[in-house]
């Protein structure tokens, strides 16, 4: 049905009936560049329903000011939660905040950063401490072996 025979209460409801974002149970672990991410997605979130209170009335705009709230709610509650973690200075060992450079059997090479879960980005190459790759290298060292979906790593480098 086009938007234009949706009586304007429906299009309320829909703004409305925006479901909060998630919070992931998990500890808020992040790193300084992970802790401005989360501050600048705040600044950008208060500005947003700024804007959108500034607006007010029509249908579009209390869309807006349901996402703005949506999105402040959710930034507030993760820089609230956020625990900043320096990693530890023992070096060579696989922890929060380190680059981790595991070998795979086949030969293949792979890097990856341990971060927080707000500023893991897999194609940047950095994981979510919690992810199952992080798991499985957590407290290990360069020469160790870790199994990553069921096949044989070696950590070959943390820096």
């Amino acid at each position: 049905m086009a938007v234009a025979f949706t009586r304007e209460e429906d299009y309320e409801a829909q703004a409305a009936d925006l479901p909060d974002r998630p919070i992931s149970p998990h500890p808020n672990l992040v790193t300084a560049t992970g802790l401005a991410a989360i501050e600048a997605e705040l600044a950008a979130a208060r500005a947003a329903y700024a804007a959108a209170q500034a607006e007010g009335g029509l249908a579009a705009d209390r869309t807006a000011m349901a996402r703005a709230t949506r999105d402040l709610r959710y930034w507030s509650a993760r820089r609230a939660s956020a625990q900043l973690l320096e990693p530890a200075p023992e070096a060579g060992v696989a922890q929060f905040g380190r680059t981790v450079e595991i070998e795979r059997e086949d030969g293949r090479r792979q890097a990856f950063r341990i971060v927080g879960e707000d500023e893991a980005d897999p194609a940047a190459g950095s994981v979510s401490h919690v992810s199952p790759l992080a798991k499985a290298v957590m407290g290990k060292r360069v020469g160790d072996e870790v199994v990553i979906n069921g096949a044989d790593a070696e950590i070959v480098g943390v820096r």
